[in-house]
């Protein structure tokens, strides 16, 4: 293998890190000041009438990864000639958080689940270079978060002592896009709890707002619904691999109390044939069961189960699915015709009434549903104005959708799956690739253009988007390294927009991996450690 070639002297001796923050701040300055930590350094809340408890826990975690998080600084001295320089530079006492004037004082879980395009996320952060007190100050304590979570970036640790060489700092700060998400598919394999909350962690730490939570699906129903509890009795795996209404509870909490959403999936009908375990009168095409009285026991039913799952979720979005609709099983499904006949419909009419009948009833229950694009680009489906529409196939599709006038979420194959590259999962099949070949590097998706092929008046319809784990060859045992820091590719992207420059991007994402190891997450390196340590030198460019 031939060595990259030797780069400038300058470079390799650069001791200077980065300035690391992920995602990139709206606006923001630097300095080149040292300055470090004291070591009583406090967190004081000012003006706050009755703290939340949320926040006075995020003070207390955000504390807790200032004193525990040992990342050196990515140079390749890991900071030992700026000793001197640590040792002798001005303290920092405290960070002052507050909100701004006529500012209501709610928990950041009650701000977190407000509807989406409602949130409230940006803040400013002031770090003097004098030592004199830092000043977070936010109108909402979402805002406060967010802006603790960019605090929390900017030190690293020199023999004990936490430090930035970079103040003073001025940071006014803002998403572009108010929907940032990461999907997980627990259906495919089972993951526990406590891997759930630890990808929670990682995601907050890069300011994604809401964990799309694709819960069940064809081979397996692990999610136990009230009412409706012979769905898991008889489709998950085990009874040890189920979400209680108790566990669904403790992450709806968890997540809510580190600024995201938690939006859960049914997908229906498509990929509900796990239901035939209990239910065989409801699915057709499975040990040749028919959809008996389509247009009302199933649509009844399915309404029912979407309404009771919905309430253990107090998000406003909440989606049926709608892809990969099997119309061919339909079609040659005897009773499923005869049925049809009967009634006088074609598929299409039956599928408008039950999306229809299921729609109504997450309406009722306070939900805006949310579906995949085949329900607007291959069906006659009445969709309600305010339905959200996750674009998967290819990215190309946006443009069709917001051609029909609806607010979409960018889930592109083509950019945003993490599963693709990995060789086929079905058996007996030698050469068989991912159908989404190939792997999807942290570049690609970082390099995608949320407005692309739009018109400006489209353009408004962009809600954000998703990096997505369909987890037919994951589980807990490759959850992080799968996952991260992929993802945070897609954190940026959506928080800062669109346009950076991966070269400049790169060592700031080095630095943000490097800090999830600190923290308990398994992130992979983007590149062998000397690359990490010396930026640029190993830019095809170099």
């Amino acid at each position: 293998m031939k060595m990259l070639p030797l780069v400038a002297l300058s470079v390799l001796l650069s001791l200077t890190p980065a300035f690391a923050v992920w995602p990139l701040p709206k606006q923001f300055t630097t300095g080149s000041t040292p300055l470090r930590l004291a070591s009583g350094f406090s967190i004081k809340l000012s003006g706050i009438q009755n703290a939340p408890k949320d926040l006075t826990d995020a003070v207390t975690r955000t504390k807790g990864f200032l004193s525990k998080d040992k990342l050196q600084a990515l140079v390749p001295d890991r900071g030992a000639s700026s000793a001197a320089t640590i040792k002798s530079a001005k303290t920092l006492k405290s960070l002052t958080l507050s909100l701004t004037s006529g500012s209501k004082v709610r928990s950041i879980s009650d701000e977190s689940i407000v509807d989406v395009e409602s949130r409230s996320e940006g803040y400013t952060l002031t770090i003097p270079a004098d030592g004199s007190d830092a000043v977070l100050k936010a109108n909402s304590t979402l805002g406060l978060f967010r802006g603790l979570t960019t605090f929390g970036q900017l030190w690293y640790d020199w023999a004990g002592t936490t430090y930035t060489l970079q103040a003073p700092f001025s940071i006014v700060d803002a998403p572009a896009y108010p929907y940032r998400g990461f999907m997980l598919d627990t259906a495919r394999n089972f993951f526990p709890v406590e891997d759930i909350k630890r990808t929670l962690d990682a995601m907050s730490w890069v300011k994604i707002n809401t964990l799309h939570w694709h819960v069940v699906d064809s081979q397996s129903f692990p999610l136990v619904v009230p009412g409706f509890t012979e769905l898991s009795t008889q489709g998950a795996y085990s009874s040890a691999s189920v979400y209680s209404p108790s566990d669904v509870k403790e992450i709806v909490q968890y997540a809510a109390a580190r600024g995201i959403d938690v939006m859960a999936e049914i997908d229906t009908p498509g990929h509900t044939s796990i239901i035939h375990k209990s239910h065989p009168e409801h699915v057709a095409c499975f040990e040749a069961s028919p959809w008996s009285q389509f247009a009302n026991a199933t649509t009844n039913f399915t309404a029912s189960l979407l309404s009771a799952a919905s309430s253990m979720f107090p998000s406003k979005l909440f989606s049926t699915g709608g892809d990969e609709l099997n119309t061919n099983c339909y079609d040659k499904d005897a009773e499923t015709q005869t049925e049809l006949n009967e009634q006088g419909k074609t598929l299409e009419q039956a599928l408008d009434t039950f999306t229809q009948a299921s729609h109504a009833a997450l309406k009722k229950a306070g939900k805006r549903a949310v579906v995949w694009q085949e329900m607007v680009l291959d069906h006659q489906v009445t969709l309600a104005n305010d339905t959200v529409i996750l674009v998967w196939i290819s990215s190309a599709d946006a443009a069709s959708v917001a051609a029909r006038g609806f607010k979409f979420i960018h889930a592109a194959s083509d950019y945003f799956y993490l599963d693709c590259g990995g060789g086929g999962w079905v058996g007996a099949n030698v050469l068989g690739n991912s159908w989404c070949d190939p792997f999807k590097t942290w570049q690609k998706s970082y390099s995608f253009n949320p407005t692309a092929n739009l018109t400006a008046e489209q353009s408004k319809l962009v809600l954000g988007g998703q990096h997505l784990l369909w987890t037919e060859q994951s589980s807990p045992s490759n959850l992080d390294p799968v996952v991260w820091p992929r993802a945070a590719s897609s954190a940026e992207l959506f928080w800062s927009g669109p346009g950076g420059d991966v070269s400049k991007a790169l060592p700031r994402l080095h630095d943000i991996a490097y800090r999830f190891i600190e923290r308990g997450v398994n992130a992979i390196p983007l590149q062998p450690q000397w690359c990490a340590l010396r930026a640029g030198a190993c830019d095809l460019t170099a």
